[in-house]
């Protein structure tokens, strides 16, 4: 009786182990010899527990025991195979991409898992046969990846093609940065002529307002105003209208009042192209007054930042470099080497109250004039000490031959300011 439950129970192991049999199916059960039950279904020995068991307890336990151990058989063959499947799958994706084949390839190909034996003698058997395709096929994807790896060599139509885009690429980076230079060019021209336009207006205003409130009544005589500069600023000067022949030898006058301090500042300065100092009158900082000559210093004695008028005359001449200061008719310094030997040039610029950097213009605030000037007059040659000392003392009214003070030939900017001048002899009272 027992070798013939254990055989029904050996059949019910294997029909467990089949995969996808249709509900309802029967089972028949075959009564076997006991030869027969003991050599196809060895049971495996029970412990024995407090003793001897009877029959039919040892039936039972028997078959519990068999029926957990179809259980987890069921288990783990289900998990292998869903694992396998998964494996297989991923693994046919990576044999498309490395074989240059669409990735549809793996359900088209030998399904490595295929139908479980429905033996269970058989299952181990087939998965291994699975596993070891699926460890040759896993080895010939990484030759192939191997292959690719060496031959990392780009073909020489592609590494063309990719010159083709750098060259392409750089071409329209530097096509953006010149388009980028030329956009800040042209706001900067408009900056510029804007900012041109704007202090054309304003000076033209400024005029208007100047001629107001001089009631818009002409100066008794062509030379008798003066041109204000009230603040040390780079905007305010003004800008005598005749520019300078080539001279060899001149002799410059101005009346000037200023109590700037340190230094009164560029009474006038004449620049060329090429020269920027041509011809300068500087006070600057604490040094004391240096009169240039294309960009060669001479100091000069004068002292006239006591906020008085104080007539002032430089002469110079190209033989030897020779030149003369004088403060109120008195000759207080000479000297020789001054740029000798070197022609005045002509065509330049000629600024009242700005030193100039470069030809009309780059004026620095701290060289600025700050005071009134008035009877600027240019000579081409050297006036005499005598014809001097009556220009100072008001017994003459000499004009420049070269460069007259006539109120048609002065432009004032920025804020500067023509106004009535005092007469010579009210200047003399105030020396």
């Amino acid at each position: 009786m027992l070798a013939l439950l254990a055989a029904g129970v050996a059949l019910a192991v294997a029909a467990g182990a089949q995969d996808g049999l249709a509900p309802g199916n029967r089972f028949v059960c075959t009564a076997l010899p006991p030869e027969a039950a003991r050599a196809g279904c060895p049971l495996p020995a029970m412990p024995m527990q407090g003793g001897a068991l009877s029959p039919e307890e040892e039936l039972r336990a028997a078959v519990l025991q068999l029926r957990e151990t179809v259980v987890q058989q069921k288990e783990t063959l289900g998990s292998q195979r869903e694992a396998i499947r998964e494996l297989t799958a991923k693994l046919g994706r990576c044999e498309g991409l490395a074989g240059g084949k669409a990735p549809g390839r793996a359900a088209s190909g030998k399904d490595t898992m295929g139908d479980l034996p429905r033996d269970p003698g058989h299952v181990v058997e087939q998965l291994s046969r699975s596993l070891q395709t699926l460890k040759d096929r896993l080895e010939s994807l990484e030759h192939q990846l191997r292959v690719n790896v060496s031959g990392t060599a780009l073909p020489g139509d592609f590494r063309e093609v990719l010159q083709r885009r750098l060259g392409e690429l750089e071409r329209q980076l530097l096509s953006k940065v010149a388009e980028l230079e030329d956009e800040k060019s042209l706001l900067h021209n408009e900056t510029s002529a804007h900012r041109q336009k704007t202090e054309s207006a304003l000076n033209s205003l400024l005029q208007r307002v100047t001629e107001l409130e001089r009631g818009n009544s002409a100066f008794k005589s062509p030379d008798a105003f003066k041109v204000s500069l009230p603040l040390r600023t780079n905007y305010l000067y003004g800008k005598v209208k005749k520019t300078l022949p080539e001279l060899y030898a001149f002799t410059i006058c101005l009346w000037l009042r200023s109590s700037a301090s340190p230094g009164i500042g560029t009474p006038f300065s004449y620049a060329v192209p090429g020269q920027a100092n041509e011809i300068v009158l500087i006070e600057w900082g604490n040094n004391p007054i240096e009169l240039l000559i294309n960009d060669k210093v001479a100091q000069l004695p004068l002292f006239v930042s006591d906020g008085k008028w104080h007539h002032i005359c430089v002469t110079w001449t190209t033989r030897d470099g020779m030149w003369e200061a004088f403060q109120d008719g008195e000759k207080l310094g000479t000297g020789e080497n001054l740029a000798p030997w070197h022609p005045i040039k002509p065509g330049g610029v000629l600024i009242l109250g700005q030193e100039q950097d470069t030809v009309g213009g780059r004026f620095d605030a701290t060289q600025a004039f700050v005071g009134e000037l008035s009877q600027f007059n240019i000579w081409d040659r050297v006036l005499r000490a005598q014809e001097i000392i009556n220009i100072a003392n008001c017994s003459t009214n000499m004009p420049g031959n070269i460069i007259p003070w006539v109120d048609n030939n002065v432009d004032v900017f920025g804020g500067a300011s023509k106004w009535p001048v005092e007469t010579c002899e009210e200047r003399l009272l105030d020396l």
